[in-house]
């Protein structure tokens, strides 16, 4: 039978199960996306720009078991891409790149968009494609799906010329997609051993991040068994249901709030898995780590690179740790400390008392609006941040109870993220309340995302913290350097925003205001309309992760660094 490369390209994201693509047709991709319009199963999704594209197939990926899928132009469409694919590059989310090439079969140069994409894409993508017949197509865009999938999942990028997406071209049958079998190999020797050093140590922590994200049966267990505190990372921040008497939060050494610093105080062994001991994990490298490493990931790479292992394990952390709770039982364990959970809970309570003191009449308090917040979404709200200082005082002061209920831009941490992922997770689950946490300076750069959640009637909530700067970043500034430079942003109004977008508009300007004004958010929002919300929010305090890399950063400064640092912010804090 004869097919053009844009039947074939269809045909094949169909049968891998594809229910959204995200872009801008342009030139170069009109064949592929006039067969997309045709498509019983696929909805192409126009978007504003393809950086708002990428993000969105990023939350695809991380809130549903679908892949997120894009289809641009080259050269401008792939570089405006380029923040989601590399967010989803260093943060392990499988996504689908395809893209329109120019046509290679007129000899000519200097087309339009012309540009060898494999030099400039190749370091932020597993691997690339270029088809250079229909009949690679199928197979090909098969063993990019599986790649995307496999080991530390991310993207994979497909470039398909003008040509091929056009023309026709016989090929001898439609190949049905057939998901592989996967090797499940483990050392079970090494797990045998992980056990035996668990079952001696005094006091175990657990520390877990994305890679356990699908882990909670087997880390409850464990946990429960060996009464270990469990912290997790930003982005794992999911992975262990906050309400669990042994959950501590966010981080356990300079960046932890004091649950996680109390609760993991003299550790002998620490149990970590799906974790890169990554530098915002970690405060900028602030955790002590014990000698009694077990360190448990899927990818090799990760092992030994930041603090060295006792023992490392290779595989799927939902496989090893379900063999490694059968060896657990099987052994005597040491005892733990019987009052952690009487600890864990009185820290934390503690800990959240102190950021609801008396209500304000001039401003939004973080404790406050997170309490009410918390109160009135359900259960399993999806909850999606952007990168800043919002983002920290999500983490410390709103509970997520389900896996991957909560995403954020991580190690790539890219600001812009939070619209456009709010409005792709919503569309992965219609059926979830989706609610969006961005600082006004991320707003500003894919705020106006908004009008395809208009479009598409989608009832999202954005909540935009509003102080008027870059607010991490001048708070970084401030401490040390008393002065803000290029941190203040022009003045931005929200409600001009959402009259742009045909979003709703709410405003919060102090505490009392907050149940009344988040009351109407849900309730717009639960007819199918966007809502985008103001919150005049306080900066003031800052939260363990500005004040532990701080201090961290400080104390690994040489000594003489350290006196100049130190000197020059009494200065200019005392004299300006």
């Amino acid at each position: 039978m004869k097919k053009t490369g844009a039947a074939l390209t269809v045909y094949a994201l169909e049968q891998i199960g594809i229910n959204y693509t995200f872009g801008i047709p342009g030139v170069h991709t009109t064949e592929i996306y006039d067969k997309l319009n045709t498509s019983e199963q696929i909805e192409p999704i126009l978007v504003t720009h393809e950086g708002c594209a990428s993000f969105m197939a990023d939350a695809i990926s991380r809130t549903s078991d679908k892949i997120g899928t894009l289809v641009v132009v080259p050269a401008a469409g792939m570089t405006h891409a380029m923040s989601g694919i590399g967010e989803a590059y260093l943060d392990g989310i499988p996504m689908l790149i395809i893209s329109g090439g120019t046509r290679r079969d007129t000899g000519k140069s200097y087309q339009l968009h012309q540009l060898d994409q494999e030099k400039v894409i190749g370091s932020i993508v597993k691997k690339y494609f270029l088809i250079k017949s229909q009949k690679d197509i199928v197979k090909t865009i098969y063993e990019a799906y599986d790649l995307a999938n496999s080991g530390e999942p991310g993207p994979v990028f497909i470039e398909i010329p003008v040509e091929i997406q056009m023309f026709q071209e016989e090929v001898d049958e439609l190949l049905e997609y057939k998901k592989p079998v996967l090797k499940n190999e483990m050392e079970l020797s090494k797990i045998i051993n992980a056990a035996k050093i668990i079952s001696e140590s005094k006091k175990v922590g657990i520390y877990l991040g994305w890679g356990a994200v699908d882990t909670s049966e087997y880390s409850v267990k464990i946990a429960e068994m060996l009464n270990a505190p469990v912290a997790t990372t930003l982005q794992g921040l999911s992975s262990f249901p906050a309400n669990n008497e042994l959950h501590t939060g966010l981080g356990f050494g300079n960046n932890a709030t004091p649950t996680g610093q109390k609760a993991f105080k003299n550790i002998d062994c620490l149990l970590a898995v799906g974790v890169r001991f990554s530098e915002l994990a970690t405060g900028s490298f602030g955790v002590d780590v014990p000698e009694n490493l077990i360190h448990i990931d899927i990818n090799p790479e990760v092992f030994d690179k930041n603090y060295q292992s006792k023992v490392n394990i290779e595989g799927d952390a939902a496989n090893v740790l379900k063999i490694l709770y059968d060896e657990l039982k099987n052994v005597e364990l040491a005892a733990n400390e019987s009052n952690i959970k009487e600890l864990i809970k009185s820290e934390k309570q503690k800990y959240f008392n102190s950021w609801l003191t008396n209500k304000s009449k001039e401003i939004v308090s973080p404790g406050f609006f997170f309490k009410s917040l918390r109160e009135k979404l359900p259960k399993d709200v999806m909850i999606i941040t952007d990168d800043g200082k919002h983002t920290f005082l999500t983490a410390e002061l709103f509970p997520i109870y389900k896996p991957r209920h909560f995403i954020s831009p991580t190690d790539f941490n890219s600001m812009g993220y939070c619209v456009p992922a709010t409005i792709g997770v919503k569309l992965a689950n219609p059926n979830k309340k989706v609610v969006g946490i961005a600082g006004d300076g991320a707003f500003t750069m894919t705020g106006f995302e908004l009008i395809t959640a208009k479009t598409h009637k989608l009832g999202i909530i954005i909540f935009v913290f509003s102080d008027g700067e870059l607010g991490q970043i001048s708070q970084f500034q401030k401490i040390p350097l008393k002065h803000k430079t290029a941190t203040i942003l022009g003045k931005l109004n929200l409600e001009g925003a959402a009259m742009a977008t045909g979003a709703h508009f709410v405003k919060i300007d102090n505490d009392f205001e907050i149940d009344e004004k988040i009351d109407e958010a849900i309730k717009i929002s639960d007819e199918g309309q966007a809502v985008l919300v103001d919150v005049n929010i306080d900066y003031s305090r800052k939260t363990f992760l500005t004040k532990g890399v701080v201090k961290t950063n400080l104390l690994r400064f040489p000594l003489k660094e350290k006196i100049r640092f130190i000197s020059r912010a009494l200065k200019r804090h005392t004299f300006g």
